[in-house]
């Protein structure tokens, strides 16, 4: 077996090294093992069409796969990298422990061999355009900024390209889920920024407890000269962090003294100096403001100029995915939110928009209560919604007369309905509150699906 024990001692070459699932994460690294010279193998049991042509793009680069099954060859190994897909209690998992393999995940093995400053992002909302926010926040004369990790390009990736054209200049900025905490030993980032921490993922993660855990096992290995942003407007992220030894640097809507406060209309420096006016920044809506400050606090941290980052607030319109304006047809306004994978997000969705609403819910549910969006939807706009996918009936039920609603078995049919349910100054929102998982390999997939959909009502 391999000692991991000290990260600056590791070496891979000439080691078994098995990858665990071939999604992209695992692809990336097991090319990225398979350049620093380790033997590698690469399991998925899945025979799905993806899974397959990944382990064809490894066989062109000479690393052995089995797809469709799992053999005990996994387990003849001296490292296991694992995808974030599979949980800490799976059968395998447990043998592999038995059996003393090391096991990491993708985002910690990646890191053994980057030098670069990372700036770490998590929260169970937000993080996306914080990160794509930081990515351009952060690009400077002597920082080039790039995005890596959940926001669907691997940290391996950035890492093996760097490691054949090294970048001096290079500052990573991750964006960091739960599942890929859960197997860290090393991991340790300059800055970590926290967005804030609803329930997500409770099907995987058990409670709210655990879930929390495994977020704070992105500051873990922190020293006292890094820092921890954090929204102070969040209590139980407060409440977590305190005591750390890094260096903890808040912000927030509500309080004063911040590196960036909210002063009436306007954001302003720690010294009273205005930094922008509010109607002046391009993303309209209280959480983008949030995510603003957050993304603001550590670039300010990474020496970047107040003129630059207010530059930014004015330009940066948003990601794709999140609350996408689409396309406007026949006065009907179609929203494409395909991230909103959890009811936090749905509620964001819901109260930024002032017109009627049709809300398109569903997908694989996370173990969320449903219920809990009634009082936000009596309170906000929605005039009808329609369930779909595994969790439809689940929805109906939570919802019983509350709100009119419709289940149907899959998007294209909750979108025809959608259509003919709308009607001009409507907004259809597609904002599911679930993972993509039973119909979709992914919240991208998913919401190119819905604008396929809308493309179509334009040209019919």
């Amino acid at each position: 077996m391999i000692d991991i024990s000290n990260r600056n001692s590791i070496n891979i070459r000439d080691k078994k090294v098995t990858i665990i699932g071939l999604g992209l994460s695992g692809v990336s690294a097991a090319k990225l093992a398979n350049y620093l010279g380790a033997r590698v193998f690469a399991s998925d049991p899945s025979s799905k069409f993806h899974i397959s042509d990944a382990a064809l793009n490894l066989l062109h680069h000479h690393i052995s796969c089995e797809t469709g099954i799992q053999s005990d060859k996994i387990y003849d190994t001296d490292l296991w990298i694992i995808s974030p897909g599979i949980p800490a209690d799976a059968p395998i998992i447990q043998k592999a422990k038995q059996l003393g393999i090391p096991i990491v995940g993708e985002i910690e093995f990646a890191s053994w061999y980057c030098d670069a400053p990372i700036i770490a992002v998590t929260g169970s909302n937000g993080k996306t355009t914080s990160v794509h926010i930081l990515s351009e926040m952060c690009q400077s004369d002597s920082i080039d900024s790039l995005m890596a990790g959940n926001v669907g390009i691997p940290f391996s990736e950035r890492v093996l390209k760097d490691l054949k054209h090294p970048n001096p200049k290079r500052t990573f900025i991750l964006e960091i889920s739960s599942f890929q905490m859960e197997f860290v030993k090393h991991f340790c980032p300059k800055i970590a920024l926290y967005t804030n921490v609803s329930p997500d993922h409770l099907d995987r993660h058990g409670s709210m407890d655990n879930y929390l855990k495994m977020k704070l096992n992105m500051v873990k290995n922190m020293t006292p000269s890094d820092h921890i942003v954090f929204n102070l407007d969040d209590p139980k992220i407060k409440l977590a962090i305190e005591g750390h030894c890094a260096q903890l640097v808040p912000f927030s809507l509500l309080n004063q003294g911040m590196t960036f406060s909210m002063n009436s209309n306007q954001i302003t420096t720690l010294t009273g100096n205005s930094l922008i006016d509010v109607n002046e920044i391009a993303l309209p809506g209280k959480h983008n403001l949030s995510n603003m400050l957050g993304a603001a606090t550590v670039s300010h941290l990474m020496g970047i100029p107040n003129e630059h980052i207010s530059h930014l607030m004015r330009t940066f319109t948003g990601v794709e995915h999140r609350l996408e304006n689409v396309n406007i047809i026949k006065g009907v306004t179609y929203i494409n939110d395909s991230k909103a994978t959890n009811l936090e997000s749905v509620i964001v969705a819901m109260e930024s928009f002032k017109n009627p609403i049709v809300l398109i819910l569903g997908g694989r549910n996370k173990g969320a209560d449903f219920r809990l969006l009634l009082p936000h939807i009596k309170s906000s706009h929605v005039r009808n919604i329609i369930s779909y996918g595994e969790v439809s009936e689940h929805i109906l039920t939570a919802f019983g007369d509350a709100v009119r609603s419709v289940n149907v078995t899959d998007l294209n049919s909750a979108v025809k309905i959608a259509q003919s349910l709308a009607v001009p100054g409507d907004i259809v929102l597609l904002s599911p509150g679930c993972a993509s998982f039973d119909q979709f390999a992914n919240f991208e997939e998913r919401g190119l699906y819905f604008k396929s959909l809308v493309k179509d009502m334009e040209i019919a």
